[in-house]
């Protein structure tokens, strides 16, 4: 592309036209005879088309003229223009208009349908709405929508754990660290009446996520506050059914899980689109006005419960005792008769077994009677020896003591301690 428009008399020249207004991107349309509208001659220019090569002072290009300049460049987004908008007709035109306004509109109809595209991030979920209507849901990833107004996309994070405290709220972390509390106690919720008729004071908190989020955002109308109406109508039945003491102790954990079921199947059934997670028991006291009474009915229950723990166990440890001593009384005794018995049978034969044997031989039966009963005293007489020569009596050896075991001496006598002496030191 030159800078000059050079052309001839016969309108023949470097421009983009033939004929008598052959038009040149930069400069004005020039005459049939060569020259210029404004009569300058039509020959070679400088760079900027200011007149003749070699007018300036010194031979040297002509400056350009600043408001001709303009009018070249408004002249050249005149030519951008369609007719009806001020721009040139017919074929003088830079750009004919129907093609700029074609490019214009499917520029514009590009840039609008990529708008379309947006990324869900790994833990959300992509929600559609249609002329603001529910559509469809999205999973984490590069997706498309038809571009707003059709249709706009929300993107709840549903892998985030929420809080809700029922029963006190917890201060703000410059309120804590200024030391001035940890939580505030919200009485309206927190005091409750238990199975047996008593109050007591709760506090807890429920942590729950979202599972669904098309149901999340449109099938309630404010998914937090239903879920702490839901957990605190379920906890205070759930409390109506339990004993105070079971509630203070050894039942928290039934109570929270009784509590997070409870609290799922109501959510459910309104189609939150809420998954609850945990619930967890904060504080549970007696009210404040009577906690110290109760604490004192507490202590003197559990010194009760103490002693009737230890007079349980010495009854579990005594009557076994006697019952084993008598059992093993009766066995003794049934041992003894059992032996009387025997004994008294044995002896009953016996006796039978020899009348038998006197009747059929009453000699031998005589005879051998009366050598064992010799031989039963003779073994039970001590033996003396006597020698028919001598004249006095011999002196008795005692056999059976000497083959007794020797008997260990006996202790010396202890001497008697000193008495005190009477009345006292001096």
């Amino acid at each position: 592309m030159s800078w000059n428009n050079s052309g001839s008399g016969d309108g023949s020249g470097g421009g983009s036209g033939s004929g008598p207004s052959g038009p040149s991107p930069w400069g004005r349309p020039s005459g049939g005879d060569g020259r210029t509208p404004g009569g300058r001659p039509n020959g070679p220019q400088g760079p900027w088309g200011g007149g003749p090569r070699g007018s300036g002072p010194g031979g040297g290009p002509t400056p350009p003229d600043i408001d001709e300049l303009i009018a070249r460049a408004q002249a050249f987004l005149r030519g951008l223009l369609p007719p009806g908008l001020g721009g040139p007709r017919g074929p003088a035109s830079a750009f004919n208009g129907g093609n700029a306004l074609a490019m214009l509109l499917a520029g514009t109809v590009g840039l609008w349908l990529f708008s379309g595209f947006y990324r869900v991030q790994p833990d959300e979920q992509g929600v559609v709405m249609r002329f603001g209507a529910y559509n469809r849901t999205t999973l984490p990833g590069l997706n498309y929508h038809i571009p707003w107004p059709v249709e706009s996309v929300l993107r709840p994070a549903v892998t985030r754990i929420n809080r809700i405290d029922i029963g006190y709220r917890s201060a703000p972390d410059v309120i804590r660290a200024q030391g001035r509390g940890e939580s505030a106690d919200v009485v309206a919720e927190s005091l409750m009446l238990t199975g047996d008729e008593n109050i007591i004071d709760i506090d807890f908190a429920v942590f729950w996520r979202i599972r669904d989020a098309g149901a999340f955002l449109f099938n309630t109308r404010n998914p937090a506050y239903t879920v702490k109406s839901a957990a605190e109508s379920v906890m205070r039945e759930v409390i109506g059914r339990t004993p105070i003491q079971p509630a203070l102790t050894d039942a928290r954990a039934q109570i929270e899980v009784a509590v997070k079921n409870g609290v799922q199947a109501i959510l459910d059934a309104y189609g939150s689109g809420v998954e609850i997670t945990q619930v967890q028991l904060q504080k549970v006291d007696p009210p404040a006005a009577v906690i110290d009474a109760f604490r004192d009915v507490q202590r003197a229950n559990t010194d009760a419960e103490r002693m009737r723990n230890e007079a349980e166990s010495y009854r579990n440890d005594i009557v076994p005792r006697a019952r084993g001593d008598a059992a093993a009384i009766v066995a003794e005794a049934d041992g003894a008769r059992q032996a009387s018995i025997a004994a008294s049978t044995g002896q009953a034969q016996r006796f039978l077994s020899v009348l038998s044997a006197y009747n059929a031989a009453k000699d031998v039966t005589m005879q051998r009677l009366y050598l064992e009963t010799m031989q039963e005293v003779l073994t039970k007489t001590p033996a003396v020896i006597l020698d028919d020569r001598l004249q006095g009596v011999l002196p008795l050896l005692p056999l059976a003591e000497a083959t007794r075991p020797p008997q260990p001496p006996a202790p010396p006598p202890q001497p008697n301690p000193p008495a005190p002496p009477r009345g006292g030191a001096r």
